[in-house]
């Protein structure tokens, strides 16, 4: 084999190994759908428990929802749904989640901290098959009855 051949023959064995790498890496994640809900999201956990109200920014009706902690407003659009979770920002004031659910239904919600009991969420994905789109501010009112 001369070099040019044995140069081409080196590339594409690199090209291959980093297609087989990413491959690997990528059924991890598919396999192992616990290891991508990490255990931060202190944000959220900072956040009062209680009925909160959400407030649409396109002025469609409020809404009240009892929450046990900050991560039920991740999901607000698949709120019963067991769905694996992907921590795309995980800051102090805002975070933002990528999470799949059985079947086509996804979403990316994004959440910013005003204070204990106030945040702006916004939110898209695929919800029984129709894309969904929203931003509310929703804010603590009480306790949950």
């Amino acid at each position: 084999m001369d070099s040019l051949s044995q140069k081409l023959a080196g590339d594409r064995m690199m090209t291959f190994s980093r297609i087989a790498l990413v491959a690997v890496l990528i059924a991890g994640g598919a396999l192992f759908p616990a290891a991508a809900q990490a255990p931060g999201l202190a944000m959220l956990d900072r956040l009062e428990p209680g009925a909160w109200e959400l407030r649409p920014r396109d002025g469609g009706e409020r809404q009240r929802i009892c929450i046990g902690n900050g991560r039920d407003l991740i999901q607000l659009r698949h709120p019963d749904s067991n769905c694996s979770h992907y921590v795309v920002e995980d800051g102090t004031s805002e975070v933002t989640v990528q999470y799949t659910c059985r079947g086509s239904n996804y979403g990316r919600t994004s959440i910013r901290r005003e204070n204990a009991s106030l945040v702006q969420i916004e939110s898209q994905g695929i919800a029984r098959g129709l894309p969904f789109q929203f931003t509310a501010e929703a804010r603590r009112v009480g306790n949950c009855h």
